[in-house]
């Protein structure tokens, strides 16, 4: 049974303004967001576009709310660029984060992803790393891994769909190469089901290394549009591929089951980025908030 002491509950503004598609929610405001963020039950947030950088600034927006950050998106470049240009974005977005309170820092490699290329099909035209870009890969995770303990912070590296980390496989061979102590995995439910994979195996196989958690479902019928029609990430999105928790096809209660067993503690943040204007945020923030009381007992 999961601990309602141990679990923090956020929720991602992604689906109220898009970072990757920024015509998807341009007219939502920052103080509209984080608002119906907490009027939803919420307690958290992960960092979007329209957020304040200066921690002081934010903790004003965020404390009347009753919210803090859980943590942020940082896209590192580690087979493709010099490291330090990485190490040196990293400390900067460490320092942010840490400022504001939060443990886990998410990390994902941007190095010939496709993930923002509109018209690159995310299933045909995934990169794959060679082998040297896979030590390019883990060495610079150590690195930044390193950084994060400086500050008694985790890096959590984020699977992700159009990426070299997308698939159970890659996922295997990233835990493997790195170290647990310096590297840990964000647990992302939907890019596991959109990318085809079983998302309580690979959970069962790394539960030791989990340390922050995206609660995400998908509507097997756009994926399935998806793959068919060879449409790119951002089309997917478009096209409806990702909801909240319950409102699609992914099922939650074996995933909550073995998170429960396994003594999980840190944030379940709802993931889901759709177009407002066909998905109202804040009705599937409410939708994702009751879904998440009633099968987890949070």
């Amino acid at each position: 049974m999961l601990d309602n002491s141990r679990i923090k509950l956020g929720i991602a503004p992604i689906a109220w303004t898009n970072d990757d598609l920024p015509e998807l929610g341009g007219e939502n405001t920052f103080e509209q967001c984080i608002s119906e963020m907490a009027l939803a039950g919420f307690e958290g947030s992960e960092v979007g576009n329209k957020y304040p950088r200066d921690p002081a600034v934010l903790r004003k927006y965020l404390a009347p709310r009753g919210l803090s950050i859980a943590s942020a998106w940082f896209s590192a470049f580690l087979v493709t660029k010099p490291l330090q240009e990485t190490v040196d974005a990293f400390t900067r977005h460490r320092d942010f984060l840490h400022a504001m309170g939060a443990r886990v820092i998410v990390v994902a490699e941007q190095g010939h992803s496709i993930q923002g290329m509109p018209d690159r099909p995310v299933f045909d035209d995934k990169p794959s790393f060679a082998e040297e870009e896979w030590q390019m890969l883990a060495a610079g995770l150590h690195r930044l891994g390193e950084l994060a303990q400086e500050k008694e912070m985790d890096v959590v590296y984020h699977h992700h769909m159009g990426t070299g980390v997308q698939t159970a496989e890659e996922i295997d061979k990233l835990m493997k190469l790195t170290d647990p102590a310096l590297v840990s995995l964000l647990f992302d439910t939907g890019h596991l089901a959109f990318s085809g994979e079983d998302p309580l195996a690979v959970l069962a196989k790394h539960a030791d290394r989990v340390k922050h958690v995206h609660l995400k479902d998908i509507r097997a019928d756009v994926v399935a549009q998806v793959r068919r029609e060879r449409l790119s990430f951002l089309q997917a999105v478009k096209a409806g591929a990702f909801t909240v928790p319950g409102d699609g096809a992914v099922d939650f209660a074996p995933v909550f089951a073995k998170l429960g067993a396994m003594n999980y503690a840190g944030w379940f943040v709802v993931e889901a980025e759709q177009d407002p204007a066909l998905a109202n945020p804040f009705e599937y923030a409410v939708k994702a908030r009751r879904f998440i009381r009633e099968q987890a007992g949070l």
